[in-house]
């Protein structure tokens, strides 16, 4: 990963604006930006399908909603790493609630200290998605090109009457002709028979 400082923009939903100071002050704009506030589910979920956030910090309850369902949309559909944070007394019941869906939680009230170890969590959590998130995309390019690769091929065998062999070793033998990739003539091969 390297030692370049990541930024990651957070969206904070809470109805208590010294939860929302607090907030402000340990998140500073060198390593969070934007940080956005909403002080209802309703006002969050606007925002949310405005633009993505890389963390959700939930101050629990909302004036609207308890926000629970907002939490797990916002991490299983959204991609975002979510905090949420419920007073002590019904924090054991949320987090069985929550957790499986990836939502951290975290009991009220807070302390400074456990709030910045807690956001140094969440952005190794983010960090870690964000690595998956590449591999799969790699992968998913990868069985794309072989998709356009054997369409080729079964043009070739079609069209053109070679064996599998045969169009398999043509692909291969004329990418390397051209100094192009297979993917590349693959879809020069399949723009010629559309």
């Amino acid at each position: 990963m390297g030692l370049v400082e990541k930024v990651y923009s957070v969206l904070v939903v809470s109805s208590v604006k010294s939860f929302d100071t607090a907030m402000s002050s340990m998140l500073p704009a060198s390593s969070y930006k934007p940080v956005l506030f909403a002080d209802s589910i309703s006002c969050a979920q606007r925002m949310i399908a405005e633009r993505s956030f890389d963390f959700v910090i939930i101050n629990a309850p909302l004036s609207d909603d308890l926000g629970i369902g907002f939490a797990v949309d916002c991490a299983t559909d959204k991609g975002a790493v979510v905090l949420f944070a419920i007073r002590n007394e019904i924090h054991d019941e949320i987090y069985e609630r929550l957790s499986p869906y990836g939502v951290f939680t975290l009991s009220k009230p807070i302390s400074h200290q456990s709030m910045r170890n807690t956001l140094a969590w969440l952005r190794t959590a983010k960090n870690l998605t964000r690595r998956y998130d590449k591999k799969a995309t790699s992968v998913e390019d990868k069985m794309s090109e072989i998709r356009l690769v054997n369409k080729a091929k079964w043009l070739l065998i079609s069209k053109e009457n070679m064996t599998e062999p045969e169009a398999h070793r043509y692909l291969e033998k004329e990418a390397m002709n051209r100094c192009i990739t297979k993917k590349s003539l693959a879809e020069k091969i399949i723009d010629k028979y559309k």
